[in-house]
């Protein structure tokens, strides 16, 4: 069931969307070589209690750490480690906040120092990737529209999009109904309805789509062992527009 919200319990969303802004904002200036991603985790779990949240990936299922990172190779749900970052890595980072009974979520990918020429443009398509489904997060529209503006922008770049993990419903639960998939034709799925709330998230690969799991049943990576990006938003669907609640102005 989609579970549509009222403007009261958007801006509450808004309220925790701002929180995970400001927790990437500071992981962003914090990435950097000889860095640890666990180093990360830390600062990301003690920023977010301290400004009265919850890391809401911590025990989602079992999920050991506050945030999901996703190095290289490495599509979503990374384990935070020892291992340090090196020069011309890209980073994912995917954090969740619950603040006051609401979730927001979003995603960003790092360059780590310089990058190479296919790391940049992977970076670039992926992040105009969820522009293009965020435009078309409209009322009267389709799921199926998102997805398909995502797919057309990565494709066109020379990438590929993900297909076993897609994007999904935000309220008081992390996951809610409706699936938002990043691929597929337009005019199909389930209608886009004002006050839905969604998270838009591309997975972008620099090879081909497919992908596997470690032996920890965490980490995602391209089964090809090509780079991987990641872009997410918190999204409401609204008379006058996708509004993007996590956003914080201060940063």
């Amino acid at each position: 069931m989609i579970i549509l919200k009222s403007r009261r319990e958007i801006e509450r969303m808004r309220q925790a969307g701002r929180l995970v802004a400001r927790v990437l904002a500071e992981l962003g200036r914090r990435v950097r070589p000889g860095v640890t991603t666990a180093e990360l985790a830390s600062f990301a779990e003690e920023f977010i209690v301290r400004h009265g949240g919850y890391p809401t990936f911590k025990g989602y299922r079992g999920f050991p750490a506050p945030i999901c990172v996703a190095p290289n190779d490495v599509v979503i749900h990374g384990i935070p480690g020892p291992e340090r970052l090196r020069e011309g890595d890209i980073l994912g980072i995917d954090v969740g906040v619950t603040l006051d009974g609401y979730v927001g979520d979003r995603a960003h990918t790092f360059p780590v120092g310089e990058v190479g020429e296919l790391g940049r443009r992977l970076l670039e398509a992926a992040e105009a990737s969820l522009a293009a489904g965020i435009a078309k997060a409209l009322p009267g529209g389709r799921v199926g529209d998102i997805g398909a503006a995502v797919e057309r922008v990565a494709r066109e770049a020379g990438f590929s999009v993900v297909r076993e993990y897609v994007g999904h419903g935000v309220g008081r639960a992390m996951h809610e109904e409706p699936s938002v998939p990043n691929f597929g034709p337009p005019g199909r799925g389930p209608l886009l309805k004002e006050g839905m709330v969604i998270a838009i998230e591309p997975m972008v690969n620099a090879g081909a789509p497919e992908t596997v799991t470690d032996p920890d049943g965490w980490t995602v990576r391209t089964k090809d062992g090509s780079l991987s990006a990641h872009f997410e938003h918190t999204v409401a669907i609204t008379a006058d527009g996708p509004e993007i609640l996590t956003l914080d102005e201060a940063v």
